[in-house]
């Protein structure tokens, strides 16, 4: 349990006091840890905050960015969120004197998904969901999204996300609209909304673009590099003998050269189009969506004896499909918008 209390210093004395209220009583039955607040907890109220190292569990204006259906579809879906809540292993409905089967299952509920006991799963669905079990699953549905953005970026599980790495992962995810506009003012350094008072003159009105709307238009710039544009009827396609087209793309290729070496993960110098595997034959060269990052080194030892270099690193195409993989997962590649 974790509380974000102001003290009352009394010097002369040496005391500090504090005022907790009832339900943070227990807090202080034993030895209690004491620490600065972080500069995230400068808006938060006194009270009792998450004990999850993740600092947006107590942004209370992101509750509803959690819950929608679009960020939960593009965090992995109700299904992915199932599953995970099902690794809690434990039943989340905590009550006095209560007994648990040991076996558990998950409910679903409009603010996301529980892990209960057989025993408390029938209670609940004989007797309504209590309102504390409410809460639960919506910090549930927090946790496991950004968890997931997490893993989407590639920062790991265990990263502890900010603010501005959040909006990043909605500008990835198509889902910028739907930050609120109070921890988007926070990330553009804005200061805090104030709703005007009294009488004002027309002539001193500042008039002030929402700050949502300035990190869409941000979102608009970083789209993915290539946006594929699917035509199942293209001329060629009712060609017998069609002639070849092959795809070129300088910006994505520059993009790739960016990236880390796929097979030490140092800074890339070249995109190697794969050769071999039906690809890179005679006056032919692989479309340039067939490339992967390598530095100097690789790519001089790969031209050198393909074969080699496939027996010590991997065949060229499992390290194609791990780096498009990757490529798609994070919105660099996406489907063309109509």
């Amino acid at each position: 349990m974790r509380a974000l209390l102001t003290p009352e210093l009394v010097p002369r004395i040496g005391v500090v006091l504090f005022k907790p209220g009832k339900d943070l009583h227990s807090l202080f039955r034993g030895r209690v840890l004491i620490s600065t607040p972080t500069s995230e907890m400068a808006d938060l109220p006194s009270g009792l905050i998450n004990d999850s190292s993740q600092p947006l569990l107590d942004e209370k204006s992101l509750a509803g960015f959690f819950k929608d259906d679009r960020v939960i579809k593009a965090a992995g879906g109700w299904e992915a969120h199932d599953a995970w809540v099902q690794k809690i292993n434990a039943c989340q409905l905590q009550k006095k004197d209560s007994w648990h089967h040991p076996h558990y299952t998950t409910l679903r509920t409009e603010s996301g998904t529980v892990c209960l006991c057989y025993h408390d799963d029938n209670y609940c669905r004989e007797n309504g969901l209590p309102e504390s079990l409410e809460s639960v699953a919506a910090g549930n549905m927090a946790r496991w999204v950004i968890e997931s953005a997490c893993v989407q970026m590639g920062l790991g599980s265990d990263h502890r996300m900010t603010l501005p790495e959040l909006c990043w992962w909605a500008c990835l995810s198509d889902v910028t609209d739907l930050i609120p506009e109070a921890p988007a003012r926070r990330v553009l350094r804005m200061p805090a909304e104030k709703p005007a008072t009294g009488v004002l003159k027309e002539s001193r009105i500042q008039p002030e673009r929402a700050a949502k709307e300035v990190i869409q238009e941000a979102a608009e710039v970083v789209k993915a590099v290539i946006n594929l544009a699917i035509d199942p009827e293209s001329p060629e396609s009712f060609m017998n003998r069609p002639k070849r087209r092959r795809m070129e793309n300088e910006k994505y290729t520059r993009w790739v050269k960016a990236q880390p070496c796929a097979c030490c993960n140092k800074p890339a110098d070249d995109p190697h189009h794969i050769i071999g595997h039906g690809q890179g034959g005679m006056g032919t060269k692989a479309h340039d969506l067939f490339v992967i990052p390598l530095c100097r080194a690789h790519h001089d030892e790969l031209h050198r004896d393909p074969v080699a270099f496939e027996n010590k690193y991997g065949s060229q195409t499992e390290l194609l499909f791990r780096f498009l993989d990757r490529t798609i997962g994070i919105g660099v590649i996406g489907i063309a918008k109509k």
